[in-house]
């Protein structure tokens, strides 16, 4: 972040849309929007270019669609100085793609008609390092993942053998698309508890965030469709 306030990258075709989210953001003490693009092609040029913190990215775009745009943002081949957090925006709830931006290494999806502070906020969290998937996308998007997936032996089952029986209980209840609050409820312990063994598991799986914790339990197979 830059001076304290969070940099932000709108990608979307619709100037309006662009203008509206810049607009939003930009009242915000600490964000400040420092570029826009109009297609994928010229999203993944500033974000090279310009190094926000995070990139607002549209599924939907002319040229390079978000997902296409998002895993060459992220592609660990070519890994950038600064590497942004990317949160998707779609208009849809259920998008017949939007699942496969999980694999592109997005860290959260929001709503385009989310509330202005459900934006702000999901920008804030998103920055922070964690992972946002707005609640009427979560368990529809992460069932569709799951149902797409192998069964096989992968190396998420391998990566858990290093964890505690703990450990699994927590990262099961985050693949079945529990929050912080709601998982020391369902364990009878301290939510600041529940964040410390989300940092272990972030660090043994290892996982880049919250999004990639849920990927892991669906492919080890702690975790089932519904």
């Amino acid at each position: 972040m830059t001076a304290d306030r969070i940099t932000v990258l709108i990608a979307d075709d619709q100037a309006m849309v662009r203008a509206g989210f810049a607009a939003l953001l930009d009242a915000q003490p600490d964000i400040r929007v420092i570029g826009q693009a109009s297609g994928g092609i010229e999203a993944v040029r500033l974000a090279r270019e310009l190094k926000p913190d995070v990139v607002l990215m549209d599924v939907r775009m002319p040229d390079l669609d978000g997902i296409e745009a998002t895993t060459r943002i992220l592609d660990p081949e070519r890994p950038l100085p600064h590497t942004p957090r990317v949160l998707m925006l779609t208009t849809f709830d259920i998008d017949d793609y939007v699942h496969e931006a999980i694999y592109a290494g997005a860290s959260g999806f929001l709503l385009k008609d989310a509330l202005p502070e459900e934006l702000a906020q999901a920008v804030r969290v998103i920055a922070a390092g964690d992972a946002l998937l707005a609640p009427s996308v979560t368990r529809r998007l992460i069932e569709r993942f799951a149902d797409t997936r192998d069964r096989a032996p992968s190396r998420s089952a391998l990566a858990l053998n290093g964890l505690t029986d703990r450990e699994r209980e927590v990262l099961t209840l985050i693949g079945r698309g529990l929050s912080n609050g709601e998982i020391a409820s369902e364990l009878f312990i301290g939510e600041q508890t529940v964040k410390t063994h989300v940092s272990k598991l972030l660090q043994k799986v290892p996982a880049r965030d919250r999004v990639q914790l849920v990927i892991t339990a669906y492919d080890a197979g702690i975790v089932s469709p519904g």
